[in-house]
């Protein structure tokens, strides 16, 4: 599975992001399988903002990257975007197959809402409602997982993805300068290890002339734990190819999740 992920920055004007959406995908080598977006890719990561930049569901993002997807014949995860359904607001993430169909759909469970002394204070409540679904789709190399940011530091979710079949497990995100330099590369590395999957880690450029600062660093880290991927904080695009067959062979060596205890694990 070869996988392009494209560290993008967010315009203030979602036409000009779109555009340059476009534009790298275009660039991205013909063989790669899949291209992954980050989270929020067209929509400034603003809680003021959500509701302004929010598409319901089949709007014109999800109309034009299924258009793309088809027409470029890879699988697109399709980042995060406000998505505006009812009344509500949701932190929401598309993922379309070769042919533009829409195979799975994740809204974010987890609400990012932090006040950490001397750094980041972000409340996503304040605006966003949370979904209350693990996703697992099925692609024709395997079964992977989808998450978005948040979501993946609550232990369940990757154990539950993995159970479900997930090898892959993907997660837009967009860690922010007081929480990347501590814990993201240790957060994908312990995932990816404990659930013995690959953890694809995809986030904005960083842009020190907004409001947030995403730490950036779009990653990617295999079942034994190590990072075979990792980007610096600037805009790029990192394409990587991943042996699925190393998913079997850790777990095969280190049966982690066949030794699992499930009758004593209770509160």
């Amino acid at each position: 599975m070869k996988i392009a992920q494209l560290q993008s920055k967010v315009c203030i004007d979602k036409k000009d992001t779109l555009e340059q959406i476009s534009g790298m995908i275009n660039s991205v080598d013909i063989d790669t399988d899949i291209i992954m977006l980050p989270e929020m890719f067209c929509c400034p990561y603003d809680t003021a903002l959500f509701e302004k930049y929010a598409e319901s569901d089949g709007g014109n993002t999800y109309q034009l990257l299924s258009e793309i997807a088809n027409k470029e014949n890879k699988y697109i995860v399709a980042g995060s975007m406000p998505e505006s359904d009812d009344g509500h607001l949701y932190n929401t993430s598309y993922v379309f197959d070769r042919n533009g169909n829409c195979i799975g759909k994740h809204r974010k469970v987890h609400l990012f809402d932090i006040d950490v002394k001397n750094g980041q204070y972000f409340k996503e409540s304040d605006t966003l409602s949370s979904g209350n679904q693990i996703t697992v789709f099925d692609t024709e190399f395997c079964k992977c997982g989808l998450c978005i940011c948040y979501d993946f530091r609550f232990p369940e979710m990757g154990r539950i993805m993995a159970l479900n079949g997930a090898k892959v497990i993907f997660v837009p995100a967009a860690f922010n300068m007081t929480t990347g330099p501590a814990h993201w590369e240790i957060m994908f590395r312990s995932q990816a290890l404990n659930n013995q999957v690959y953890a694809v880690g995809t986030a904005p450029a960083r842009d020190m002339s907004a409001s947030y600062h995403s730490y950036g660093h779009s990653i990617i880290t295999d079942p034994w734990g190590s990072v075979i991927s990792q980007i610096d904080e600037k805009q790029g695009i990192k394409i990587t190819e991943i042996d699925l067959e190393k998913v079997e062979q850790v777990r095969e060596q280190l049966p982690l999740l066949k030794h699992r205890r499930e009758e004593i694990y209770r509160k």
